[in-house]
Order: C-alpha cells, then structure tokens, then sequence
C-alpha cells in the first residue's frame, strides 16, 4: 500500500513541476527571416545613376520603382528596418544596411551592418554618412527628405496586447575591441570619437499607450528585455532567451540608464502627425497596448558607431507560461 502511495506521490509531484514550467513558444509574423521584399532603387544621375538594392522583411515580391514603402494591406508586416529610400532635393538615394544572408547548413538569416554609406555628387563633392544595420518592428515613413532628426520618420511599436515572458532569438555577432567610433553626418568629414566602445544590442519594450485631445502621445511601460553584445560571437547561440522584466527595474541590480526613459521614439497619432512618445511611467499590471522591438548592429545613436560591427538575427520568438 505504501508503495502505491509513493508512487502516486510521485506521479503528482512530476504533474505539478510540468505545469509549473510548461511554456509556449511563438514565432512572430516573418520571424524566421525566410521571406524579404527586395526594392530596386534607381539613384539620380548627380550621384551616379545606381540601381541599389534594397531589402525589407516581409512578403516575398519585388518593387521596381522609386515609392515609399507601403506596409498595409496584403503586404503587412510588423517590421521595418534601416534600409532607406531618400528623395533629398529632388535627387534619389537609397540605403542598404540590412540584408538577408544565407546560413551554414540551410536557411536565411538576417545580415545587420554598420557601414560608411559615401556619395559623391557630380563626381566632385563627397558625402559620408555612418548607418546601422537595424530591424525593428513600426514604419519607415519615406522618401526621407532630409538628414536632420532622423528620428521623425521612424514610426515605433506595433498594435500588441499579450504578456509574453521572454524573447527568444538565435544570433552571432562580430563586435570590434576598439575604443573610438565614427561620427560622419553627411557633409562634414567623419571624425573620429575617442573613448567610445561600440556595441550590437537588442530590447523590447511593452508600453501602454493613449492620446490626448492635442494629439500627444503618453505611455508607461508595462515590461523591458535589454541585452548588449560587446564581444565577438562567432559560433551562432540558437534559442538565446531575453526575459522580459514587468513593472519598474529601476532598482534592480541589472538596471542601466538606458533602459530607462531615454529614447527618441515617435508614433503616428490619430491626425496623422509623427510625435514624440512620452514615457511617464512603470505599470507591471496594465494590459499592453504596443510594442517596441529593435535589433541593431551599433548602440549609438543615428550616424554614429563603429564601421565594420555585424549582427546577425535569425528565428525571433516569444515565449509565454502556458
């Protein structure tokens, strides 16, 4: 009899622990990085008269004209990137620092690059600009018309109501050791920033969302995951977990500045207008609203990092309690 207990003991014990750690895993909308839209942009004849290649994740198809990107409809994906089309004074541009690679033994990954993006104008005048290889999940509102606050035309976040516990992602990463990075805005010459640490770096933030009658866009943040990349990672790390952490962290013992309340993030608000979002909060309780997903090869911000940092991303995940 006593054993029959024991065992039943046991059985419960195993049923218990299952249900306390049973999960479920989720693939986000293209997360596999299998399906990229691929753009060809015809650049003006002052800079040369290129066609460049640019890439979105995204539905499998092909655009052949100089548009602005569009991301309803059939063609809707939560993600943009740092790929640009740029109509700045009449002459067209375009940008690559996100691209689909193929891995080692099957698939497609996604490439992200910091890179020198330079352009001559009539063969004479030359223009650098520093870019980094980003994914995130929002809009590209294009053609970007100029170089100053580029942040304006980054719609960020997507509509998203659940309460995951984790991100999950496999990734690799080349990282320089090098302490100065490169500060190149376009007509000036790049200059060099010493004492400046570049690295590749990934977060996700869910945020409570409302607008008020003027059109201002507040939120709180009901939860953060952050993680920076400052060594090399040759070997791919599959199912790399990100937690997400509810409610105020600011005084945990993980906690940085820049985890905090610090973004230049905008969004479209209900009269079409791009405005800042202004965090006020913590809320571990509220239900979400939208989220913020980035994934990028350099932590500074735009025109600014180290040439030659590479993230690779591949198999984005959520992970939920069952």
């Amino acid at each position: 009899m006593q054993r029959i207990i024991r065992f039943i003991v046991f059985v419960l014990v195993l049923a218990f622990a299952h249900s306390a750690y049973a999960e479920r895993v989720e693939q986000v909308p293209f997360g596999t990085m299998e399906s990229w839209t691929t753009r060809y942009i015809k650049e003006s004849r002052l800079i040369g008269g290129k066609t460049r290649t640019l890439y979105c994740i995204g539905p499998n198809r092909t655009i052949t004209e100089n548009a602005a990107y569009q991301y309803s409809g059939k063609w809707s994906s939560p993600w943009t990137c740092s790929n640009a089309y740029a109509k700045v004074a009449g002459i067209e541009k375009g940008s690559c620092t996100a691209s689909p690679e193929k891995r080692s033994g099957g698939g497609t990954c996604a490439r992200l690059d910091v890179k020198m993006q330079e352009v001559k104008v009539l063969g004479m005048i030359d223009i650098s600009v520093l870019a980094a290889g980003t994914l995130f999940w929002g809009r590209t509102l294009e053609p970007i018309t100029s170089a100053k606050d580029p942040y304006r035309y980054l719609d960020m976040g997507v509509p998203f109501t659940k309460r995951p516990k984790a991100l999950m992602f496999d990734y690799r990463c080349q990282v320089s050791p090098e302490t100065w990075v490169w500060v190149a805005k376009g007509l000036s010459a790049p200059k060099k920033q010493q004492g400046q640490h570049d690295e590749c770096e990934v977060y996700m933030f869910l945020q409570k969302r409302w607008e008020t009658p003027d059109g201002k866009v507040h939120a709180v943040r009901v939860a953060t995951a952050y993680e920076r990349f400052g060594k090399t990672q040759t070997a791919w790390v599959n199912a790399h977990r990100l937690p997400l952490y509810y409610g105020d962290i600011t005084g945990k013992a993980f906690y940085k500045p820049y985890m905090g309340f610090v973004k230049p993030f905008r969004a479209v608000n209900s009269k079409g207008k791009n405005v800042p979002i202004q965090e006020e909060g913590w809320d571990a309780n509220a239900t979400p609203t939208h989220a913020i997903l980035m994934m990028t090869s350099s932590r500074f911000e735009a025109f600014t990092g180290h040439e030659g940092n590479t993230l690779w991303i591949d198999n984005v995940r959520l992970v939920y309690d069952e």
